[in-house]
């Protein structure tokens, strides 16, 4: 096999257990709460202590590849997730396993951002739409395999399983990252910007947990309202610190690159409405279909079989239409099928729904794929820490903002309703994050026809083809 596919595919074993992790114990909650002797709905404290450890900790992650060396740090974070994930198995308490989460969460701050680095560093700008390919279908496999897996460890085995089964997965990471991963050990210990981390810290912490509470509510929903407001304040005193800051934490004169700034803005318009599908989608397949939760995983696991098809046409389209066509048609047109999640009903056909779900999987794996790779197109090698840094943090916010809006959506409907939460709420909620995310298509369309031909290769295909 080729390096192009070794090196992502390597770094893909990490981004393959954050993002699964990240969606897979919402199918076990009840279990887990029954095993622990606590509340599901206070349990829902484990999933927002996860997100909230990869707020904070992500924007340092690129201070610590550019101080230790970034195949160093990328090993110890899959270890420190690996241990969050005993911890996680071996909980007593709402306290112990909520801790347990946070401290998992810690090492998955540190996967992806670095994974990232390490293959941007070792991949020439001309192939790094093929290897952002081989990168991104599995980052796109966790989210729906989580809730399939989750519900088939917890149904047939227990919800230990759903832990434990990160240990092999990480420790056969860690050996192949050690043999194959040969990737120049750049290394730049700038100071570290101790205010930044601490200003960073709470803004990116405080927007997702209040996200999160008002998304699913295990607190009162005003905690939610004061801790984004925190979150808010504390990312505008950041921007004005990193302005006077020699050496900023997350340097936001990076945006001044403007593929860059498409790629983040495009990206996290898109991410909107898919963060809100793994939450929207299983709960209107068993709450308004009255499917059980393997059932509704099966259904939306095809999506994960359209992503993993699109590695194989991702490289030519980019080559063929370039960047600002390919990614505005697969924007678009992924954040409209989003929507036509809302036309669905008990009356629909499940070969119907496949279907839908199988494209949209298609078009937002070529999106990501070319979105990711165009960010790095005029952005240099010394940037790129600081770059996967920004796009990492950009995604959790995205996500999370996706949830909480599909959240909030829910409930105006329901309360404009005066009833219980029923299947017109989550149609609703899909026309409205699926509209948003088509609005990405404008950012991209924008740009010249030739933006990043450096990566894509389109200028060499036209003048080949003529």
């Amino acid at each position: 096999m080729s390096f192009i596919r070794v090196t992502p595919l390597i770094l893909a074993v990490a981004l393959f257990m954050e993002q699964m992790d990240s969606t897979v114990i919402a199918t076990s909650l009840p279990a887990i709460a029954a095993a622990i002797g606590s509340d599901p709905i206070a349990l829902k404290l484990a999933l927002t202590a996860y997100f909230v450890a990869l707020a904070i900790f992500i924007p340092i992650s690129g201070w610590m590849a550019d101080r230790f060396g970034a195949k160093n740090i990328f090993r110890l974070a899959i270890f420190v997730f690996m241990l969050g994930s005993l911890a996680c198995s071996f909980s007593f308490s709402l306290e112990s396993f909520v801790a347990s989460r946070f401290f998992q969460g810690i090492g998955s701050s540190m996967m992806t951002p670095v994974g990232r680095l390490l293959l941007v560093r070792s991949t020439p700008r001309n192939e790094l739409v093929s290897a952002m390919a081989w990168l991104t279908v599995p980052a796109l496999l966790g989210p729906v395999t989580g809730p399939l897996i989750g519900g088939f460890l917890t149904t047939y085995l227990s919800w230990h399983w759903i832990f434990w089964i990160n240990i092999p997965i990480g420790i056969a990471g860690i050996i192949l990252a050690g043999i194959y991963l040969q990737v120049p050990d750049e290394r730049n210990p700038r100071p570290i910007d101790v205010v930044g981390f601490i200003l960073a810290g709470i803004a990116f912490a405080g927007c997702v947990f209040g996200l999160s509470v008002v998304s699913l509510p295990a607190l009162p929903i005003l905690y939610g309202y004061l801790t984004i407001a925190i979150g808010v304040t504390s990312g505008i005193l950041y921007l004005l610190h990193a302005k006077r800051t020699k050496y900023p934490l997350l340097d936001p004169a990076l945006l001044r690159h403007r593929l860059f700034r498409a790629s983040i803005i495009g990206g996290s318009v898109f991410r909107i409405g898919v963060g809100a599908v793994p939450f929207l989608l299983p709960l209107m397949l068993q709450l308004g279909f009255g499917l059980n939760p393997f059932q509704s995983g099966a259904i939306t696991f095809v999506s994960a079989i359209g992503a993993i098809m699109s590695k194989f046409i991702a490289e030519r389209v980019y080559a063929r239409f370039g960047f600002p066509r390919m990614l505005g048609f697969a924007s678009t047109f992924g954040g409209l099928l989003i929507c036509v999640n809302g036309f669905f009903d008990a009356d629909t056909s499940v070969p119907v729904m496949m279907t839908v779900l199988l494209i949209g999987g298609i078009l937002r794996s070529i999106m990501f794929t070319g979105s990711n790779a165009l960010g790095y197109a005029d952005v240099n090698d010394e940037e790129a820490s600081q770059a996967t840094a920004i796009v990492a943090v950009c995604q959790q916010l995205s996500i999370a903002f996706g949830v909480g809006i599909a959240g909030a959506v829910l409930e105006l409907s329901t309360h404009l309703r005066g009833g219980e939460l029923a299947l017109v709420d989550f149609q609703v909620a899909f026309f409205v994050v699926g509209g948003l995310s088509a609005l990405a298509g404008l950012v991209y369309l924008r740009l010249p026809a030739n933006a990043g031909s450096n990566v894509s290769g389109h200028v060499a295909f036209v003048n080949n083809k003529e």
